[in-house]
């Protein structure tokens, strides 16, 4: 397998967490090809995908731990596989990324995720397609319909619909005196929709993220607890993970959600579940692969890319 791995600056990554570095690892375990490549290195030459590439080889355990190859410029339909894996947000430079990786899909390259569904699915509106799953959500900009909602469920969380990792996320009860400027900054002054969920205090036995490889679960979950005085359980906002068996619920939501994701493109994906609700679905650059692998002897990087190996066949 020749595969490319479209990502954030590699020096930057941290190993101990990051999924992508999972992934790289299991690729270099098989001898595969590995091509890195960052977001400003896709180009499009007379309708032709290409991007500037470096062969990629880790050194686990050494200073440094990567080493690169010499720049080399690359038809994308060398590749057999592409991995997006850059962190939101998505933006207008994004979109653009997707358009550029729909091009090496439609010359035979597999890409991961689907282009068409990373632009059609965002990570905060896609649970709209499972309403049996998900809290009581409004997506909206005007301020009166947010203050509205926020009356009418007494206690909610407001957030953007393009970033990760619980930035600009907010709870709001009725009492709150920001209330105002909360939703002036989110909605920026009206002019961009943002999300209202009901708070689930349910949250205090943590954010559940649950990993799903071509539609089907991975049997535990990382449940993300709050740190003190925290709303957030997000690990870049503090929290901390602990392990836990997917319960019937979990895996009536994976039912749920798993066919449509798989028939989408979409072979990696992270849910988020509080309590007995859907509140996410992460198709850009999920994570929590190194933890679980951890707590419970996993590689689920090798599920990925059996999945990979397998459609590429």
């Amino acid at each position: 397998m020749k595969i490319g791995v479209v990502m954030d600056p590699i020096g930057s990554i941290h190993l101990e967490k990051d999924s992508t570095y999972a992934m790289l690892l299991e690729a270099q375990r098989r001898g595969w090809q590995v091509h890195y490549l960052e977001q400003d290195d896709l180009y499009v030459r007379d309708g032709v995908a290409g991007a500037r590439t470096r062969a990629l080889t880790l050194l686990p355990g050494q200073t440094p731990w990567f080493a690169l190859g010499a720049d080399h410029d690359l038809r994308l339909d060398e590749l057999d596989a592409i991995l997006m894996r850059k962190d939101p947000p998505f933006d207008l430079e994004y979109l653009y990324s997707t358009h550029i990786l729909e091009l090496a899909e439609r010359a035979g390259v597999l890409v991961v995720n689907k282009p068409q569904s990373l632009r059609d699915a965002n990570e905060k509106l896609a649970i709209a397609w499972f309403p049996q799953c998900a809290p009581p959500t409004l997506v909206a900009r005007r301020a009166a319909r947010l203050r509205a909602f926020l009356d009418e469920q007494r206690d909610i969380i407001l957030k953007p619909l393009d970033a990760m990792g619980g930035a600009s996320v907010f709870r709001l009860r009725p009492d709150d005196p920001n209330i105002n400027v909360t939703i002036e900054t989110l909605t920026r002054g009206e002019t961009r929709q943002i999300m209202a969920q009901r708070y689930l205090p349910e949250i205090a036995q943590g954010d559940k993220r649950i990993l799903l490889i071509d539609g089907a679960p991975v049997p535990y979950a990382l449940a993300r607890i709050a740190a003190p005085g925290e709303t957030r359980a997000n690990l870049a906002a503090g929290g901390r993970g602990e392990g836990r068996a997917l319960s019937e619920r979990d895996r009536w939501i994976c039912a749920e959600v798993g066919p449509v994701l798989r028939e989408r493109g979409i072979l990696f994906a992270g849910l988020d579940v509080i309590g007995d609700y859907l509140t996410e679905i992460n198709i850009t650059s999920p994570t929590c692969i190194r933890e679980l692998d951890k707590l419970y002897g996993l590689n689920i990087s090798a599920q990925l890319l059996d999945v990979l190996a397998a459609r590429c066949a």
